[in-house]
């Protein structure tokens, strides 16, 4: 059993979260409104989890979520993630998150931007290609015949094992994109990006996918 904090509780982070109990992981989770806001998610997921601060949830979990919009990336609490591992789940969408130089001109990713932000972190991209409902509608047992598959991408390989992990016991095949820099393999309007793929089917996604 691990404590999972959990940094945003929109569609993605309360699926995430009732992944986590389902599968016997204590959560902490946290909005940008206060834990008061998020009483109904919390007495749905019962007694594994509770709501905090973004502060709590970081420091509470031994693996972090961070699943808020681009914009909320610089009050995500910094000292106390230093050495988690930190899933990435997000994605840029200029009409939401306004135009960011480094995104528009590709020279970086929203992964790597996170990392800069959390330098003594292990920042790890997943969850970000596949739609909310999706989370608990598609996950399957391992060995499942035509188990969907996600992508992790990160930098160190003990991290990217934690959240492989992790993901298996969610109910899904793992395929590894590499570094965060190929994390953009992934991203919005990739081959990958949305689709139900099993492992096989989303590395070849992944082989095409074109910046």
């Amino acid at each position: 059993m691990t404590t999972i904090g959990i940094i945003g509780a929109g569609n993605i982070g309360s699926q995430l979260a009732r992944l986590a109990v389902r599968n016997g992981h204590q959560v902490v989770i946290a909005n940008s409104r206060g834990p008061e806001t998020l009483t109904d998610l919390v007495a749905e997921l019962g007694e594994g989890a509770r709501a905090g601060t973004r502060d709590e949830a970081a420091a509470a979990g031994e693996v972090v979520i961070v699943t808020t919009p681009l914009a909320a990336i610089e009050t995500i609490p910094v000292e106390p993630l230093v050495g988690k591992v930190v899933i990435d789940t997000n994605n840029y969408y200029p009409e939401r998150d306004g135009h960011i130089a480094a995104l528009d001109d590709e020279s970086t990713t929203t992964a790597e931007l996170l990392q800069d932000h959390l330098p003594g972190a292990h920042v790890v991209k997943a969850f970000n290609h596949i739609g909310a409902a999706d989370l608990t509608g598609h996950a399957t047992p391992a060995g499942t015949p035509d188990r969907r598959a996600l992508v992790v991408a990160g930098d160190d390989a003990a991290a990217k094992q934690v959240v492989t992990d992790l993901i298996d016991a969610f109910g899904f095949d793992v395929v590894d994109a590499g570094p965060l820099a190929e994390g953009w393999r992934i991203q919005r309007d990739t081959p990958g990006y949305g689709p139900r793929l099993t492992a096989a089917e989303l590395r070849d996604a992944l082989a095409v996918a074109t910046r």
